[in-house]
């Protein structure tokens, strides 16, 4: 166990918890815009709970949230700016208590969440283009992530590929059923899991991961993951870090709506799935929609870190 990696959790809710004001469209860019120290506010409180990478602040810092205009004003500097309060809470925290923590650039779903039927390849690579030329000098390594679909996380790796930085790839997959009816689990655009994993080989990812979908559909994932990289003779890490929230299936897109936190899934409730997680052979372990610090200090503790 103590081999797992704690990343860290969503920033929507943290960022709230430290009095940051978000609305739509603009959601958590808002905070970047209005409210920057509770950005670092939030880096710190993952960092203290256990994170040992964290994530820009970058999800919403495309049109879909600010606006096409807005973008093209000021998109370069949010992401610049994101970039940088994450960096400045890492190196925070190694100078005042050693710790060593890593950044990792979030490349969103450049055309707006779980729908990939709106992705727009030219589009999405002038906006991606954007958040890695800002944050490049900022970050140690590229999350795509929240894909969810092949041609999105082709094109987001496409990107990140003018860096020389590592890529991480986490994929959003579909958690709208009943867990006995889900099957071989599927991305958001019905695509399986086991092309995903194939995809991210064959573009050099250096890990995989699964994110933004209920705890019920990871542990499958993981397993058909870890079975493709078998075949391939290839050992990736391999990540997890779900939702706390009702499936937003349900509900709209992601950060469309204000989706409830399940009761189930309070910090304890959480680590029951992380064992799962961990013990199909998963060794990054996060959280994403309603995942706060609190939930990374008990998963930290539940680990024996």
């Amino acid at each position: 166990m103590s081999q797992i990696t704690l990343l860290d959790g969503g920033m929507s809710r943290e960022l709230e918890r430290h009095g940051a004001i978000l609305r739509q469209p603009e959601w958590s860019a808002l905070a970047l815009m209005n409210q920057p120290e509770t950005v670092s506010a939030a880096h710190e409180a993952f960092i203290r709970a256990g994170s040992r990478v964290v994530t820009t602040n970058s999800y919403a810092v495309v049109p879909f949230h600010l606006g096409a205009e807005r973008f093209v004003t000021e998109g370069a500097m949010l992401a610049a700016r994101a970039g940088k309060l994450a960096r400045g809470a890492a190196e925070k925290a190694r100078a005042e208590v050693g710790a060593m923590v890593r950044v990792a650039g979030s490349l969103p779903p450049a055309c707006g969440s779980y729908t990939p039927e709106s992705f727009d390849a030219p589009a999405a690579r002038e906006i991606l283009a954007t958040l890695v030329t800002h944050m490049e000098p900022f970050v140690d390594v590229w999350l795509a992530e929240t894909m969810s679909s092949l041609e999105e996380a082709r094109v987001t790796a496409e990107a990140a590929a003018a860096s020389d930085k590592p890529l991480w790839i986490s994929y959003t997959l579909r958690d709208d059923l009943a867990p006995e009816a889900m099957g071989e689990p599927v991305l958001r655009s019905q695509e399986t899991v086991r092309a995903g994993v194939e995809l991210a080989l064959a573009v050099g990812a250096e890990a995989v991961l699964f994110n933004c979908s209920m705890p019920e559909v990871m542990q499958s994932a993981v397993e058909v993951a870890r079975e493709v990289m078998r075949a391939a003779g290839k050992e990736l890490p391999i990540g997890v870090y779900a939702n706390a929230l009702m499936s937003q299936d349900e509900d709209g897109a992601a950060n469309e709506v204000i989706s409830k936190v399940r009761a189930d899934l309070d910090p304890a409730g959480y680590c029951i799935w992380m064992d799962r997680w961990t013990a199909a052979g998963a060794t990054m372990i996060g959280g994403c929609c309603g995942i706060v610090a609190p939930h990374i200090a008990e998963m930290k503790a539940h680990l024996g870190q």
